[in-house]
């Protein structure tokens, strides 16, 4: 499994920004799928996640309200929409699959908020 994360950039605080992790292969089905956010000289944190069978979703506390997962099965693509960015919400994100009980990580997305 291959994982691309796409969709960050710069953008000013209060903007929105949205991220796409999208899987390669014809057969894709995990239990599971998330996105993580770390900033240099911190541990990575989870930001979302969401499953994918029925699309039940979970978000961290600092997001709550702002930031929206969803994902296209049939794309075989998860995306997170991100509104009324903070300058603290400047990190390089990550996707991450749960498949077969294996964890299958994407290269990373810099999303950068200026104040």
């Amino acid at each position: 499994v291959q994982l691309q994360a796409s969709g960050g950039g710069l953008v000013q605080a209060g903007g929105s920004l949205r991220l796409s992790c999208s899987a390669s292969g014809r057969t894709f089905s995990p239990y599971a799928m998330a996105w993580f956010r770390q900033v240099p000289g911190k541990e990575r944190e989870s930001v979302s996640a969401i499953t994918w069978s029925v699309g039940g979703a979970t978000y961290a506390d600092s997001v709550k309200g702002r930031f929206t997962i969803s994902r296209d099965k049939a794309k075989n693509t998860m995306y997170l929409q991100m509104n009324s960015l903070k300058p603290e919400d400047t990190a390089v994100y990550f996707c991450r699959a749960t498949l077969s009980g294996n964890f299958y990580w994407g290269q990373g997305t810099l999303v950068t908020v200026s104040s």
